[in-house]
């Protein structure tokens, strides 16, 4: 088992997820981040000023996933997330040693 973990543009998020949803992947954890890095900040506009942020606003998607399916997961983020500008963001993949469901207390693939 694999844990997928992608930090996408937030204008790319429903290309995403419509990609994942076509690969049958209907579950992930999403959350809103914060990160800085080669793309350095972002100018915001508030009020008709513009403003440099010292931070760039991403999204981080989770995904837990049996062994067959990370390229398929992999590929179909990185194609549909990608604009080719400095900031797309990452792809990782971690090992993951026990999942379980707490509902039903499943184990292993069969909990994700």
């Amino acid at each position: 088992m694999k844990k997928i973990e992608a930090i996408i543009r937030l204008s790319r998020f429903e290309k995403v997820r419509d990609a994942l949803a076509q690969i049958d992947v209907r579950f992930f954890t999403l959350k809103e981040v914060k990160g800085y890095g080669l793309q350095g900040g972002e100018k915001m506009m508030y009020r008709g000023s513009v403003y440099d942020a010292d931070y760039i606003a991403r999204l981080q998607l989770d995904i837990l996933a049996s062994d067959d399916k990370v390229e398929k997961i992999v590929e179909a983020i990185a194609k549909s997330g990608r604009t080719g500008e400095i900031g797309d963001g990452k792809i990782t993949v971690l090992d993951i040693q026990q999942v379980v469901r707490i509902r039903t207390s499943e184990t292993g693939t069969a909990a994700i």
